[in-house]
């Protein structure tokens, strides 16, 4: 009898944790559109408000910047005809180019300009991933890793701390961050080839970007600005900020390193398992028993040359996504002719052509996580200089943060900027929206304006590993073929490392006094 009784109560738990295990969580493109909906409320909850702006001028280098940046004291919010505050009350849909909830996709698809924001980001996108299919049709790149495997054998493993290194410091020295992208499109089959997987590709990359645009010393999209806003001296506090930076990206270097191993001895415990699939399989391919040729020279040599290039464009004169994306796009069409006359893999003119599209069309889903984001940021408001939802949630916390102690204060900056690179995940568009409002509120809280600079380059960058409104950060995924979900499920362990050691680096510098 005992025997029956346990066999049905273990029957019925074994149904019970069948019907748990099916439920599994939703996808990306869902959880946006769940945020949108929940940012479409708020503006029936919190009342919109606006700052009027002035323009502010700094020194760096010894040349004169100027910005446009918000007026704290000006903070008013916007009344009805009645004197009744306003609300933004997003409708559900809206016709005559306003924002609605159901057109907020739309409308985020096409924000911005070729700059930035969405559009550009994501034209940015396809031109790379149809440049570099091209690449990819040709095998050089299967040959090449086949090549560069069998001569490193024993010590590949210190690909991952040199790789980290090098985009950390170029995160630090000039902002890298949507130049990553490009580079994660070559490493992944590599790492994968390795016996590592997309996820370490993502991580030695753009996580690495982020550690070094966050700890920066120098950083002319972050720090700088943020210094100059806050009537700190440009790049000033430069020692302690260069130790910082080697002490996160050695943590950076060591998390890598660890997780990349667990995946080399096991490697269906990795979290882009499934999706590794597509650069596991591509080596099935025959491609790599062919002789290595002229033409595959010729493919690395541009590949080279063009990397270097845009590198040296980006430190030189400031590229942007045009400029960068051009580059690219000449890669693609240089690696074509050499393909066809070298006949690569047996490639033709329309051959290069699919490629092109085919590698393009391998971004359109990233793409749309990049708009869908933009979008929900726009529903509330966005960097929009009308009245809106999120001027009166960057008022409020202003006003709660002086009431509390100097240590709490510090740390509660901190948090706001990780919360708020949400909304604004632009380091210099943060900056010049919560500088201005966070340096006189340092004042009063005594905390160092040093201090509060600190908290807004941490807040600014870590998250940027996590939140789904990170452009850069969808489109890097999208290129390992990473699905948001298993990267939330991967990396908050690391997020929530790199918040406690910047929580105790904010009140440690506040006690210390650092300024």
């Amino acid at each position: 009898m005992q025997s029956t009784e346990n066999t049905t109560f273990d029957a019925a738990r074994n149904t019970r944790v069948k019907a748990a295990s099916k439920w599994e969580m939703p996808d990306t493109l869902l959880l946006i559109f769940f945020i949108g909906i929940l940012a479409t409320v708020l503006t029936y909850i919190i009342p919109s408000g606006s700052f009027s702006s002035e323009t502010v001028t700094y020194l760096v280098d010894g040349v004169e910047k100027s910005r446009q940046v918000i007026n704290p004291e000006s903070f008013s919010y916007a009344l009805t005809e009645a004197g009744e505050k306003l609300y933004g009350n997003v409708q559900l849909f809206a016709g005559g180019g306003d924002l609605g909830l159901m057109n907020f996709p739309f409308e985020g698809l096409v924000s911005g300009s070729k700059w930035g924001a969405a559009i550009g980001v994501i034209m940015f996108m396809l031109l790379i991933g149809g440049a570099f299919g091209i690449v990819t049709r040709t095998g050089t790149i299967d040959r090449g890793i086949h090549r560069l495997i069998e001569r490193t054998r024993g010590s590949e493993k210190l690909f991952i701390p040199i790789l980290f290194f090098f985009f950390s410091l170029g995160g630090a020295v000039f902002g890298m961050g949507e130049e990553a992208i490009a580079f994660a499109l070559i490493i992944v089959p590599l790492m994968v080839r390795m016996g590592y997987d997309g996820v370490t590709t993502v991580m030695v990359t753009y996580v690495a970007t982020q550690l070094g645009f966050a700890s920066s010393w120098m950083n002319p999209f972050s720090v700088v600005i943020a210094q100059g806003l806050a009537g700190v001296p440009v790049m000033s506090g430069s020692g302690f900020r260069m130790v910082m930076w080697a002490g996160f990206t050695l943590a950076g270097i060591l998390f890598t390193a660890a997780y990349a191993r667990r995946i080399k001895l096991q490697p269906e415990a990795s979290y882009s398992y499934h999706s590794d699939a597509h650069f596991r399989d591509a080596d099935t391919d025959n491609t790599h028993t062919t002789s290595w040729s002229m033409g595959d020279t010729l493919v690395m040599l541009a590949l080279v040359a063009v990397m270097v290039w845009v590198v040296w464009g980006v430190v030189k004169y400031q590229w942007y996504l045009p400029e960068i994306a051009s580059q690219f796009f000449t890669l693609g069409v240089i690696v074509g002719v050499i393909g066809i006359v070298f006949r690569l893999n047996g490639m033709t003119g329309n051959d290069a052509a699919c490629a092109f599209r085919e590698g393009a069309a391998s971004m359109i889903g990233p793409a749309l996580l990049v708009g869908f984001a933009k979008g929900v940021l726009m529903i509330l408001g966005g960097d929009s200089n009308d009245p809106n939802t999120l001027n009166t949630i960057l008022h409020n916390f202003g006003s709660l943060l002086s009431g509390f102690p100097g240590w709490l204060s510090a740390w509660l900056m901190f948090v706001f900027q990780s919360v708020f690179n949400f909304f604004v995940t632009s380091g210099s568009g943060q900056a010049a929206l919560t500088m201005p409002l966070m340096a006189p509120l340092a004042d009063i809280s005594g905390v160092t304006r040093q201090v509060a600079v600190l908290a807004f380059q941490l807040g600014d960058g870590f998250t940027n590993l996590i939140v789904p409104t990170s452009a850069p950060l969808m489109a890097t995924l999208g290129v390992c073929r990473i699905d948001w979900r298993d990267w939330a499920r991967f990396v908050w362990r690391f997020v929530l490392l790199l918040f406690v050691i910047s929580s105790i680096l904010i009140v440690g510098s506040h006690l210390a006094g650092f300024a």
